[in-house]
């Protein structure tokens, strides 16, 4: 064997860091879309998913995180047949009374938290060992994590606009919708957008956005236009943000997809025709839609029986109506957030989930119906993933040190988590989960 010379190796290692990370990953290794559907390794992709936003928070080292939960969470996960998290990858450190923190971008300077993108770093590597797939939303239309507003205060000096203060949500929305029209808080968005995708994983070595365990960047978690009531006048500026953002992410990710997380047509002005305006851009992918039963009053939980039936029949109907907008765009769609909460609207563990099982039940019946015909709807993410959390708290709320779960820290912690003991709720997953994989 030939000896290369000491000052030759070490040339030779410092161009290889300058050139660096590489990956070898097949393009069959990424989730990419034919017509109306996920592919991967030339067979179609369908998925059963949740929502786990706070995935690189368990992920951090030392005390921040918890490493040892994270794994217990994702062995589960994976044995229930769930193949796909949706996952929180940009927060904002502001004064909002309800936001998480620490944050992950620290200041209008664009300064990110190391210990957290280490977390997604030690996230996204044990979800590679698991075959799972990730979606990384970059922004947040709501105030739970900072987001839009934020990023609006800090660009016009005004006070953070806080509706857990206020109780005033439409002037929230409308101020939050500012973000789109402000260019200073755009350049640092797409800053952080551009650090974060072109990252390199400290764990594995491979950049972000050659990572096929990433499935998909996320402009935000539910971007509105603004409010129901004032927000259309700025539409055209929602729809431009969407088609430029996703065009600059498609850019750095080639080799992965762009969606928007928007709601559907409740989160565009209740209109499902601006909906299929904003997202028929080539950049953007594929569809994603929202269901609340609850939220939205279709569904009462305090008078479940009488109210369930009207809610699901509504339901399918908006499950429907984002079908055809999906087939007419030739493009896949997911159900990427959906929920009720545990009988009677309680939180605590070990307490019924009759109307969430029976909801859960009925639209994976309904996805899988799609997908046996052909249709356009390729997978969901339930919202959420409680797993392992706990708390003592008599009210229920968040506050910093405590156990994370799937309910962010604005709502009360099990107001809709779904928890690793839920026997009757993770039963009707698995189920679901082998009947997508049986679908030829």
């Amino acid at each position: 064997m030939i000896k290369m010379p000491a000052f030759l190796f070490a040339l030779v290692c410092l161009l290889a860091a300058c050139a660096g990370p590489q990956t070898n990953a097949p393009a069959d290794d990424f989730v990419r879309v034919q017509g109306t559907q996920f592919m991967l390794d030339d067979e179609p992709y369908r998925y059963v998913g949740t929502n786990m936003w706070y995935g690189a928070y368990l992920g951090a080292p030392g005390e921040l995180g918890d490493r040892e939960r994270l794994i217990k969470e994702l062995d589960l996960l994976h044995a229930k047949g769930i193949n796909n998290l949706r996952v929180l990858a940009a927060s904002e450190d502001s004064e909002l009374m309800r936001a998480v923190r620490p944050a992950i971008v620290e200041n209008k300077e664009g300064e990110l938290n190391q210990a957290l993108l280490q977390g997604m770093d030690f996230l996204l590597a044990e979800m590679a060992k698991r075959d799972m797939k990730a979606v990384l939303y970059l922004n947040n239309f709501w105030q739970w994590s900072g987001g839009m507003s934020q990023y609006v205060a800090w660009f016009t000096g005004e006070p953070v606009f806080d509706p857990d203060v206020t109780g005033k949500w439409n002037p929230f929305m409308q101020n939050s919708a500012r973000f789109y029209r402000m260019p200073e808080a755009q350049a640092l968005y797409r800053d952080v957008i551009k650090t974060v995708v072109t990252r390199t994983n400290t764990i594995t070595g491979v950049a972000y956005n050659q990572d096929p365990t990433i499935m998909s960047w996320q402009l935000a978690n539910e971007p509105r236009p603004g409010s129901d009531a004032d927000g259309r006048p700025y539409f055209s500026h929602f729809e431009k943000w969407i088609d430029e953002t996703a065009g600059y992410i498609k850019a750095l990710a080639p080799q992965q997809l762009v969606s928007t997380g928007n709601e559907g047509a409740m989160g565009t002005l209740q209109d499902a025709e601006l909906f299929e305006q904003s997202h028929a851009s080539d950049n953007v992918d594929y569809l994603t839609f929202h269901m609340w039963i609850k939220n939205w009053s279709w569904f009462d939980v305090k008078d479940a029986e009488a109210s369930y039936p009207g809610a699901w029949e509504t339901a399918q109907e908006y499950m429907q109506q984002h079908m055809a907008i999906a087939e007419r765009l030739n493009k896949p769609i997911v159900l990427e957030e959906f929920g009720v909460e545990r009988d009677n609207g309680v939180f605590a563990r070990n307490t019924r989930t009759k109307y969430r099982d029976r909801f859960y039940a009925q639209v994976f019946n309904f996805i899988e119906s799609n997908a046996r015909a052909g249709g356009p709807f390729a997978g969901s993410n339930f919202w959420a993933w409680g797993g392992f959390g706990e708390t003592d708290r008599e009210d229920y709320m968040w506050q910093p040190g405590d156990d994370f779960f799937g309910d962010p820290p604005q709502e009360a912690q099990g107001l809709n988590s779904v928890f690793s003991n839920d026997e009757s709720t993770l039963r009707i997953i698995k189920d679901h989960a082998q009947a997508l994989q049986a679908i030829e």
